[in-house]
């Protein structure tokens, strides 16, 4: 062995292609090499000195599930007594915090109880983890798939939301950033079953997979169903850290069962003679219920959401303006001399117009914007502003789709017809009530009237 003592073992470690940091027993770095700090991107004096205390640490498990201090390599080796061999651990490296997979082993060298070194070296195994991305699956995966936190359930505050995708951000109007650090009831509504919520609240606090359909409403206040699947996740300790529910929208298979429902009622109808009468008047009464509860969210001839539902909806933005410091903008829509274009080409005619204004005002909003028929030839919206002078363009928009709609009448004729709107653009305050906005927007809207209509007027205090 005499030949090896020439040997300059720093040299040995700083020309090595593995990462190697030897930490003291109190944890603290006292050596890293080229290859360590170049794996976690990080400078020797960021590196040096610095214990398994410091907050500048992130470490992950196998399924991405943050670990505690005590489960960190030389954590385990200084308190545990352990060694490691090829245990993978995940870290946050570098300014921009993008982890590093790593396969690591660690274990004491030399010194007695109190003296000695800890020893821990590693390889970057990030692209051999990364062969495909299993995010980028759930990403944009068809179905909603949210992961909340699984330390707090109850309400107010609990489960927290820490990821959601993008069939998520699609289906219920909100986006990832909104959603963040919220719970999943903001999801929920009047008419959300108290049953299913409680089995799925008791099968949580077990610990424990659950399924259910449920009825959530999206943004824009528009309900819609799902079948939810709910499974606990644990990390390689066994430890329960998140909730994941896979959620898939059936409101229009739950439609079609009805249907199906409906055509098996009326086999059995004529199966089943002597039920007729029964069979018959349970089936009008479904049918009443359906079209009841359609009646309570939209208004029948332009499908749009009904003053009611509008409301709500405005509700909603109205809050999340408060508590973003967003500004709001309100308006109301009154088409022009109405009357005359139902005097002239008749009621059917004047029903088509009132279709095609819906029509305009989905094309001008986007999806998580609230919009509504109010009643006879009244509309309203409510939209989230980044900046005030987008009202602008979103009114000159709307007017401009309004004013282009055509419809050709069976004798030949064009009916058409322009709108008037009054806007009310605010950055409302805990005290701000809806009414407070639309009562504005209207007032805006009476001015805009007789200024001479195809027009839109801002409230302003000043007249």
């Amino acid at each position: 062995m005499n030949q090896f003592k020439e040997i300059n073992l720093k040299k040995l470690l700083d020309n090595a292609r593995i990462g190697v940091v030897i930490h003291g027993l109190d944890t603290s770095v006292l050596y890293a090499n080229p290859t360590a700090l170049s794996l976690l991107k990080l400078t020797y004096d960021q590196l040096i000195g610095k214990d398994a205390m410091d907050p500048h640490w992130h470490f992950v498990d196998e399924t991405g599930s943050t670990l505690p201090t005590e489960f960190y390599p030389v954590s385990r080796v200084a308190e545990m007594g352990e060694t490691l061999n090829d245990i993978i651990y995940g870290v946050f490296t570098g300014e921009e915090k993008n982890i590093s997979w790593f396969a690591v082993d660690a274990y004491r060298e030399g010194g007695d109880e109190h003296n000695g070194f800890i020893i821990i070296t590693f390889s970057d195994i990030t692209e051999r983890k990364s062969e495909f991305s299993f995010q980028a699956v759930v990403e944009n995966a068809q179905d909603i798939v949210i992961v909340t936190e699984a330390d707090t359930l109850d309400s107010p505050i609990g489960p927290k939301i820490v990821y959601v995708n993008k069939a998520f951000e699609n289906i219920s109007g909100y986006s990832a950033e909104e959603v963040m650090g919220e719970t999943p009831r903001i999801l929920q509504g009047k008419f959300t079953d108290e049953q299913s919520l409680k089995r799925v609240k008791n099968a949580l606090k077990q610990q424990l997979p659950v399924r259910e359909s449920i009825l959530n409403y999206a943004k824009n206040g528009r309900p819609y169903w799902l079948d939810m699947n709910i499974i606990p996740l644990k990390n390689k300790y066994q430890q329960v850290t998140h909730f994941v529910a896979i959620e898939r929208d059936i409101t229009e298979q739950r439609f079609h069962a009805e249907q199906l429902e409906k055509r098996n009622q009326d086999l059995r109808e004529i199966k089943e003679n002597l039920q007729k009468t029964i069979s018959t008047q349970n089936a009008e009464l479904k049918n009443a219920n359906l079209k009841l509860q359609r009646l309570a969210y939209y208004d029948f001839l332009t499908n749009l959401p009904n003053r009611r539902s509008f409301e709500d909806s405005a509700g909603k933005h109205l809050s999340l303006a408060r508590r973003n410091k967003t500004l709001l903008l309100t308006g109301v829509v009154d088409l022009d001399d109405f009357k005359l274009v139902n005097d002239r080409f008749g009621h059917d005619t004047g029903d088509r117009i009132l279709k095609m204004t819906a029509d305009a005002m989905r094309q001008v909003f986007r999806r998580e914007d609230a919009i509504g028929r109010l009643g006879g030839e009244e509309f309203a919206f409510v939209v989230q502003l980044e900046q005030q002078e987008d009202a602008i363009q979103i009114c000159e928009r709307l007017l401009q789709a309004i004013a282009e709609a055509r419809y050709e009448t069976a004798d030949k004729n064009i009916a058409h017809t322009t709108a008037s709107i009054g806007i009310s653009v605010d950055l409302p305050t805990n005290d701000t009530t809806f009414f407070d906005l639309y009562n504005q927007a209207d007032t805006a809207l009476y001015k805009a009237k007789k200024t001479g209509k195809n027009c839109f007027i801002l409230f302003s205090t000043k007249g």
